[in-house]
């Protein structure tokens, strides 16, 4: 049975977690507000992911140690108190870039942790032949909570101000803490077990093949996820939520309408695709000057997402062991964060340089990349050139 209790309630969890996060994708305005440049958003997203980065291998390693569930606790204990300290420091971003710098970091542990271990958790109560359908359906909890924590907090900023962003985070972070308390631990190591190593697991082929493709698509999610709020409110476009509700909106019913596809026809047939989509998508944002293309572009992008995470998430964890499992998750949901930090600091400056238009085209031109470079390891792998 693929829709238990437990798959339910770490869903609900997952969505008040990633709303957490996903009320920071606002945090670029309050850097502006505060005398920030477009380097300084590069600077300060791009930190908050590459902690989640760095610390990954500790994350997976601890996850698969300790349990999915302990592992989850103690994300959610993070985002619940680290959105509380932006509320401290006051004056132009340049007098409190030294508090900030720590809380961010801190704070991307707290969301590597809690994203981690909560689809390690869901992919352990998965049923193996419902891979594909079961990680894109528990991945309908992120893809709302992406679009439920900028359309809150934009209407919050407008009548209360920054306070209430970060407030709001504090308690979306809550309830993921207390949701998941009831849950029961999905897997449990052997102790006696042996143990391989997060960089063991990393040279098998399928996962270095995961690891560069899930970094493109982290660097495409970079450009929108960081500077889109900055590049629309040059251009004079008033209501950001247009994009994130067409964005969650696809993915999810991309999920609902599509969930077996892969299972059916096989994660090579969809990744290619779902660059490609990703790839128009930025090329819209490219040319934005209404509402109507920040909505085609956010479906354009939310079906590339809805198809690209869950396949190649299931590319990353099929036929692993239980034991490395939090190290495969790792892997892919890390892999992706090194492409949103490289691309959130690199972009920030090609912003400052070069304008918001040719971060986009950049980004675009990355997807690209993504579908070039699996299709030239299917052609090498057909040819007996690469291991299958």
């Amino acid at each position: 049975m693929l829709y238990t209790p437990g798959f339910i309630t770490m869903a609900f969890c997952n969505l008040a977690a990633i709303s957490s996060y996903s009320c920071f994708f606002l945090f670029p305005l309050f850097i502006l507000d505060r005398g920030g440049a477009p380097s300084d958003v590069g600077i300060l997203m791009g930190i908050f992911t590459l902690a989640s980065v760095l610390f990954r291998p500790w994350i997976a390693h601890m996850i698969d140690r300790i349990g999915r569930k302990r592992s989850f606790t103690i994300g959610a204990v993070l985002m619940t108190l680290l959105p509380l300290l932006y509320l401290v420091p006051e004056g132009p971003i340049q007098a409190i870039y030294p508090f900030l710098l720590p809380v961010r970091i801190v704070h991307g542990v707290g969301i590597a942790l809690c994203f981690t271990a909560a689809f390690t958790y869901a992919v352990d109560i998965i049923p193996a032949h419902r891979l594909n359908e079961g990680i894109g359906m528990f991945g309908i909890s992120g893809l709302t909570g992406l679009a439920l924590g900028p359309v809150v907090c934009e209407l919050m900023i407008r009548r209360l101000g920054f306070p209430a962003l970060f407030a709001t985070a504090s308690v979306m972070g809550l309830m993921a803490l207390l949701a998941h308390l009831p849950l029961v631990e999905a897997y449990r190591r052997n102790p006696s077990s042996p143990s391989a190593s997060f960089f063991s697991v990393l040279r098998a082929n399928h996962l270095v093949l995961v690891s560069a493709l899930s970094f493109l698509f982290g660097f495409g999610l970079a450009a929108a996820g960081t500077f889109l709020p900055p590049f629309a409110a040059e251009r004079n476009i008033s209501i950001l939520s247009y994009y994130y509700i067409s964005y969650s909106g696809t993915a999810v019913l991309t999920r609902l309408l599509g969930g077996r596809v892969a299972d059916r026809v096989g994660e090579s047939r969809v990744i290619p695709l779902a660059f490609l989509l990703l790839s128009v998508g930025l090329g819209v944002i490219v040319f934005l000057s209404n509402h109507a293309l920040l909505a085609l572009a956010g479906i354009l992008m939310g079906c590339g997402h809805g198809f690209l995470y869950p396949a190649l998430n299931t590319m990353a964890v099929r036929n692993e062991s239980p034991d490395n499992r939090g190290k495969a998750t790792g892997i892919f949901t890390g892999s992706i964060d090194a492409g949103v930090f490289i691309g959130s600091t690199a972009l920030g400056y090609v912003a400052e340089w070069s304008g918001y238009p040719v971060v986009f085209a950049a980004a675009g031109a990355g997807c690209l990349c993504g579908y070039g470079l699996f299709r030239l390891n299917s052609a090498l792998t057909k040819a007996g050139k690469l291991p299958s």
